[in-house]
């Protein structure tokens, strides 16, 4: 029941608030999982306003990763990025936000850790380009198909967070 009535006050939500909200796919890569960073991530998106709808903890199949990089495929590093992201588990996450795909780009930082800002995930903890700690979707398709290839769309969970109303209704 109580779940029902969450889900009305969701779907209650005005189109406009909809219309602001952005979801955007993050994963921890295996140097942050080994390296305990799973935490401090979250945290750094939940201090952002963002809302965690879903999120996974596995061992990436060589196929999917193929599927997710493959715009990289012609890349001299892809195998070796392949490679690397089965070299243990993964953390993957959807987050849902207003702008949430431009602002997590700015939170994660640059992919060359040295070339990060500090106070980004990866200026903070990143060692070098190929073990940044995080990916982030560069764009909204991008989103859009990642989320699709990794999750289904009953494990993307939409729920009321009493920040809703602060951060998306209009005045």
């Amino acid at each position: 029941m109580v779940v029902g009535i969450l889900m009305a006050m969701y779907a209650s939500l005005s189109a406009a608030v909809q219309e602001r909200r952005e979801r955007t796919f993050v994963i921890v890569k295996p140097d942050g999982v080994q390296r305990g960073l799973i935490g401090k991530v979250v945290s750094r998106f939940e201090k952002n306003g963002f809302k965690l709808v879903a999120m996974k903890f596995l061992q990436a199949t060589e196929e999917i990763l193929k599927k997710h990089y493959e715009e990289l495929s012609d890349r001299p590093f892809f195998h070796a990025l392949i490679k690397y992201m089965q070299m243990g588990p993964i953390v993957i996450m959807v987050w849902e936000g207003k702008e949430v795909v431009k602002r997590a780009r700015d939170i994660i930082g640059a992919t060359d850790p040295l070339k990060s800002s500090p106070g980004t995930i990866r200026g903070d903890y990143g060692i070098v380009t190929g073990r940044n700690v995080v990916h982030g979707s560069d764009s909204l398709p991008s989103s859009k198909r990642e989320i699709e290839l990794w999750f289904e769309k009953a494990e993307v969970v939409p729920w009321m967070q009493c920040l809703d109303d602060w951060i998306f209704k209009e005045n």
